[in-house]
């Protein structure tokens, strides 16, 4: 059964639509702040599909991710006691803050960078920057630097293998698939 071959076909139809653009700012803006789906997704198939954009596609989603940081950082600074903390209390999210607040008090501006350049969900990082009250352009530019690095490293990748690259994701895609589900749940049973 072949589940991942029509999400890449599916993916790549996506990524070559005339509103692809707009679709990657709001996604990338959006999981800054919220949503659990980081704009990878969306930037590596768009670059894949049209490699000479590749770096204005990876500027785009720096900026829209950083606008929606500060979007984050302005909600932890401003209204974590009213609207966040009692979305999150008695969750698992409510455990998972306080060690990002730890995190926060042992290697500052760093945790910023590193949150936004790894897999790791950067929106916890820019509530709890907020939160923390961490000043405003040393956060700006973990931000601007990790994530900047992390998009420009996937548009890079994708520009630089072009249609040979889509053809070997193309067969591999399956065995890529199953082994993303398979990480994924190893490292949902070991954090929860």
């Amino acid at each position: 059964m072949k589940l991942f071959s029509p999400l890449y076909d599916l993916a790549l139809r996506w990524a070559r639509h005339r509103h692809a653009s707009i679709y990657l700012g709001v996604l990338s803006f959006s999981e800054s702040v919220i949503f659990p789906i980081p704009p990878d997704v969306m930037l590596a198939p768009m670059s894949l599909s049209q490699p000479n954009k590749a770096w204005r596609f990876a500027a785009l989603t720096t900026l829209m991710s950083l606008l929606g940081g500060l979007v984050g950082y302005t909600l932890g600074y401003f209204a974590f006691d009213a609207w966040i903390q009692p979305l999150i209390e008695g969750t698992h999210n409510a455990e998972r803050l306080e060690h990002v607040m730890e995190w926060f008090e042992a290697y500052g501006i760093w945790i910023v960078f590193l949150a936004g350049f790894s897999p790791i969900p950067y929106k916890v990082f820019t509530i709890s920057a907020g939160v923390l009250q961490m000043a405003i352009i040393p956060f700006l530019l973990a931000s601007l630097i990790g994530r900047g690095a992390r998009f420009f490293l996937v548009a890079s990748l994708m520009k630089w293998g072009g249609a040979s690259m889509e053809a070997k994701l193309r067969e591999y895609v399956e065995i890529l698939g199953w082994a993303v589900v398979v990480c994924a749940v190893i490292v949902y049973l070991l954090v929860r």
